[in-house]
């Protein structure tokens, strides 16, 4: 197998972020996992902040603009999709979606996702079940089983401190190179949506 094409989206709006933190640990637990492995790991890295410019205003499909494309082209042609959102009022953040309001629906069949999300609050926790999991079982991607919330407090200075919350980190990271070693799990025709 060649190199597994990884594509970490950070749903952060700017700056520093314990978001962009969370999804960098997990792609590092997955680069570290594929290397043991013989495989190696190409990463692209997309934060949503970074493309608030063109994205905010973005209301026609047809007149993608550059910078959202290649995000988009980045994402739907991943063997491995990690994402992250800091939670806004019990969800992602809205530009998050809006990102990935501009998939083809049938474009991440099988792709494999692991689901990650920060918050201040152990309430927020459940955002990835109610929340992101269903979002991506809408697109019909194989969402890794061990999702990751992560608490502001389980961070010092931007950096992962937090033993527990490490240890889902490797696990999700690990059950994602198992799916992502079994290629796209497609079905023959797509459910429509």
């Amino acid at each position: 197998m060649g190199k597994i094409k990884v594509v970490a989206v950070s749903g952060n709006l700017g700056g520093r972020s314990r978001t962009r933190a969370l999804v960098d640990a997990v792609t590092r637990e997955i680069a570290a996992l594929a290397q043991e492995s013989g495989t190696g790991v190409a990463l692209t890295d997309i934060i949503v902040g970074d493309l608030a410019p063109e994205l905010g205003a973005l209301t026609n499909p047809n007149a993608i603009p550059p910078g959202v494309a290649a995000a988009l082209d980045a994402i739907v042609g991943a063997d491995l999709l990690v994402v992250g959102s800091p939670v806004y009022k019990g969800s992602y953040t809205g530009l998050f979606k809006h990102l990935i309001d501009f998939i083809d629906p049938n474009a991440l069949i099988g792709l494999p996702v692991v689901l990650t999300a920060t918050g201040g609050s152990p309430r927020h926790a459940l955002v990835i079940e109610h929340q992101l999991r269903p979002l991506f079982g809408f697109f019909q991607a194989q969402t890794a089983p061990t999702g990751v919330f992560a608490l502001d407090s389980d961070f010092v200075d931007y950096r992962l401190t937090s033993p527990e919350i490490a240890a889902r980190v490797r696990k999700a990271a690990d059950e994602a190179v198992r799916l992502a070693a079994l290629g796209r799990l497609t079905a023959r025709e797509p459910i429509a949506a």
